[in-house]
């Protein structure tokens, strides 16, 4: 009767755990699962840093979102199984590289072997010289020393060998693989990343409230202290092709420090950052912002930019013709009426009379209102909730213009009087509410972040180009040189080999023998013993 299988020890279970992980094939394996998971995270839309295109996405696949949502998928460097496959591959790395390591220190300390039999080794040379045996040893000893091989001696024999570089170069390349996610778990962990968006003439401040709340992505161990740093966005520029395809956008910006002093101009752009302290500042997107100010019977109720957004446009339609949209909300106007203003911009006015014209600056810009009545059920200025509104007035305004909303109809402003079929108020009514249009900006949106591992990141990326250099192009080598008494002078044995590019080792073997014959007084004559 077959005894049944043994069951392995908690101890031989770790002990087997340990094992695997440390092969350099686990490391490997982890290493290709997390390149996968990096171009999961790259093709799948990420809720850090595009919620609306997760949106999207759910709307339109719900079965595949919500097993993307239950896997991970759509915050895959967040996710717990991301985390996993990253801690294992760096205890797999360190467990690989830390015997390898002491095993070349020791290496390195030791001094080069003897060889019992040269004329075993792959390429051997005999030749007979003039020098008497110890000369032509110290003289072997010396030539190898200065071809920067490592020598030992012992009587008139000589042991040399080099390459170590590329043992050295191996283990740096892996090591800096570590120190790469020693730097990205650093950056990412302790940092920030969020977008700031500013209009022309106004300066912002990092600080976490004045980023956008759904973009403000923080380090898990980030302690909430932001630099203070300002930026006062001076001007914002673009230019398009004739098809609107973006040449480049980029900002203009002066850096102010913690008091409000200019610390001097410089300009983003989208693949050109400025970097300011501890921050990296991308261009990232940009907007129009009308200046929009509401007045009741003389009190001012709002008075700012309001920054307009888009909706995509459909397949066939330019990006640059869609109207703007933004909104005003003046929570109880009056007793128990909470009122809105939901606001349509053509930058171009042009593109109003001309559905589809690209809008490529501003030119007179024109203006849609419709008013909304009711009860306000979100603050939020970037969307509009009005299942409990309706809409009672509408209306159209241009630069420079106020009208009145009570009446939807212009008060004020060049060509109020020749508006088409009537819109301008009539004389004698005392407006209650109203609306005032004076100028047009752009606004910039920026990506800012403070990463503090950008250094060790860079640190490990000029480690792994040198690593990998010194382990391409450099190779193990090792000589032996034994010198024997003859008749006339001495006799020079000289055989090694090489663990890597061996073609090359073989006319640099020649170019020694060569050299430490010469060395040795010159050739009697070069016997019968060949490469192998």
């Amino acid at each position: 009767m077959a005894s049944p299988p043994r069951r392995l020890t908690l101890r031989q279970s770790v002990a087997f755990a340990w094992r695997t992980l440390r092969s350099m094939r686990t490391a490997l394996v982890l290493l290709l699962l997390l390149a996968l998971a990096s171009v999961a995270g790259s093709l799948i839309p990420q809720i850090p840093n595009s919620p609306e295109r997760v949106g999207q996405f759910v709307r339109a696949h719900e079965v595949i979102g919500e097993v993307y949502r239950r896997v991970g998928l759509f915050d895959v460097y967040g996710s717990w199984w991301f985390v996993l496959i990253t801690a294992l591959l760096f205890t797999s790395l360190v467990a690989c590289l830390l015997p390898r390591s002491r095993a070349h220190l020791r290496a390195i300390g030791q001094r080069p072997v003897q060889a019992r039999e040269i004329d075993a080794f792959p390429l051997v040379r005999g030749v007979r010289v003039v020098a008497p045996p110890a000369e032509a040893a110290a003289a072997a000893a010396s030539v190898l020393r200065r071809r920067r091989f490592r020598v030992a001696t012992e009587g008139t024999s000589v042991a040399a060998e080099k390459g170590a570089l590329r043992e050295a170069g191996s283990l740096v390349f892996h090591w800096a693989f570590v120190l790469l996610l020693i730097g990205a778990i650093v950056g990412k962990g302790t940092g920030y990343s969020g977008r700031a968006a500013i209009v022309e003439g106004q300066t912002w401040t990092d600080a976490a409230l004045n980023y956008d709340a759904l973009r403000l992505r923080l380090g898990r161990y980030f302690r909430g202290d932001f630099s203070g740093l300002g930026l006062r966005l001076v001007d914002y520029r673009d230019a398009f092709d004739e098809r609107g395809l973006p040449l480049y956008f980029e900002s203009e910006l002066e850096l102010l420090d913690t008091s409000g002093q200019l610390v001097r101009t410089d300009v983003a752009s989208v693949n050109d950052p400025v970097g300011f302290e501890d921050l990296r500042i991308h261009q990232f997107g940009f907007g129009w912002a009308p200046e929009i100010r509401v007045e009741r019977g003389g009190e001012v109720l709002t008075d700012g930019s309001v920054l307009m957004s888009q909706v995509t446009a459909p397949e066939g339609r330019s990006q640059l013709a869609q109207s703007w949209h933004g909104f005003v909300k003046l929570p109880a106007v009056a007793p128990n009426l909470d009122m809105a203003v939901e606001l349509e911009l053509w930058p171009d006015g042009r593109s109003f009379f001309n559905d589809g014209m690209p809008m490529f600056d501003a030119h007179d810009p024109w203006m849609r209102y419709r008013v909304w009545e009711g009860r306000l059920l979100d603050p939020s200025k970037a969307s509009l909730d009005t299942q409990l509104m309706e809409m009672t007035r509408e209306g159209f305004f241009g630069e420079g213009w106020t009208v009145d909303l009570e009446r939807a109809c212009v008060l004020t402003g060049p060509s109020a009087l020749a508006l088409e079929g009537g819109g301008g108020c009539p004389d004698g009514a005392t407006p209650s509410l109203v609306m005032a249009f004076p100028a047009l900006h752009h606004y910039s949106v920026l990506q800012v972040s403070k990463d503090t591992g950008v250094p060790i990141v860079l640190a490990a990326a000029i480690l792994i180009v040198l690593g990998l250099l010194s382990a391409l192009y450099t190779s193990r080598r090792k000589l032996w040189v034994r010198v024997e008494a003859a008749d006339e002078g001495s006799r020079l044995l000289v055989g090694g080999f090489a663990l890597q590019r061996k073609e090359q080792f073989q006319a640099e073997f020649e170019r020694t023998v060569a050299a430490l014959v010469a060395a040795s007084g010159g050739p009697l004559e070069r016997e019968a013993v060949q490469a192998r």
